[in-house]
């Protein structure tokens, strides 16, 4: 308690996000946050159109869309399932993008249209997300900072703080 404010100081929340405990940086939470709800709403963008060919892909944007909201309902809430599964939707829709283009889709032809606005624009934000992913729950440990050139142990000279 600070005695001039008779303020306590905030209690950091442990996350769950990590599996660990370990905290995460709010920034990098509402960054996966908007991230993965953009990815879903750039797929509701699409499902119309889809749906009213008859084609399958109009029901996988609604599934992307909808697995979209609950990653970000369990990110919001730090638990480590909203972050495995926006990695399953984000990069989900990036494969099925590039699968679409190269061999096609089953029982579809395939897209010849590379740089549609809305397709490149998905690319990126679901690259953006596997990126936040991968800065929180792919770090070296502490033990493992590298302290001299090219080796993860402390040079003699950093060990004693003197010179050669």
């Amino acid at each position: 308690m600070d005695v001039f404010t008779r303020a306590r100081p905030a209690q950091s929340k442990r996350s769950a996000a990590t599996g660990r405990g370990a905290l995460v940086p709010a920034g990098l939470v509402g960054g996966g946050i908007s991230l993965i709800v953009v990815v879903g709403l750039i797929h509701l963008i699409n499902s119309p159109e889809d749906l009213e060919e008859g084609s399958y892909t109009g029901l996988l944007y609604l599934a992307d869309f909808l697995g979209a909201l609950a990653a970000a309902v369990g990110i919001y809430r730090g638990k480590r399932w909203g972050w495995a599964l926006g990695l399953l939707v984000a990069g989900g829709a990036f494969a099925g993008y590039v699968i679409s283009r190269t061999v096609g889709l089953p029982g579809l032809p395939v897209e010849t249209e590379w740089l549609e606005p809305l397709g490149v624009l998905s690319l990126i934000v679901e690259a953006l997300f596997v990126g936040v992913y991968l800065a929180i729950f792919v770090r070296p440990a502490k033990e493992t900072r590298i302290v001299g050139a090219g080796s993860s142990t402390p040079t003699p000279d950093v060990q004693q703080g003197g010179r050669s």
